[in-house]
């Protein structure tokens, strides 16, 4: 019944606009993307371009780490210079932190492996920009854990 009277009720309104009564739809129509066959060095390639823009602001840098970081791979060392640079013209130093936080954490279960070699290859750029890694933060051990009490003897 309420159902009856919301959708007079909004024919009416949609009559007194002047606009035409939507009419059900048949068939649903289903939109699907061709997945592109984009080789690693073209997917590089596009990042690096894209996080050295000279235009890019801070939404569309968190935009693309964010996309980057979702995505089942660990970042090539060129990308991740490219987005500290960005961090960098953007003066967001915050954003290049936890880019590398996101980035150690993509490492997975080969961290002690992958993660070494990621600072080894950006660490020049580290200097040059004046970033320091989470690790050289502090941020890498917690501030105010607690001892659990099951430890204590």
């Amino acid at each position: 019944m309420l159902r009856f009277a919301a959708g007079r009720v909004l024919g009416g309104l949609r009559s007194a606009a002047g606009l035409k009564s939507s009419q059900p739809m048949v068939g649903a129509m289903v939109v699907r993307h061709s997945h592109s066959n984009e080789t690693d060095e073209e997917f590089d390639t596009r990042y690096e371009a894209y996080f050295n823009r000279p235009e890019i602001d801070g939404w569309e840098a968190r935009k693309a780490m964010n996309d980057l970081l979702g995505m089942d791979l660990v970042p090539e060392p060129k990308i991740i210079v490219s987005a500290l640079k960005a961090c960098r013209r953007l003066n967001d130093y915050a954003l290049a932190v936890r880019f590398l936080e996101g980035v150690k954490d993509k490492c997975g279960d080969k961290t002690n492996e992958i993660y070494p070699y990621l600072l080894q290859e950006i660490r020049p750029t580290l200097t040059e920009l004046g970033i320091d890694t989470p690790e050289e933060l502090g941020y890498d051990q917690p501030e105010l854990a607690l001892k659990s009490v099951y430890d204590m003897h």
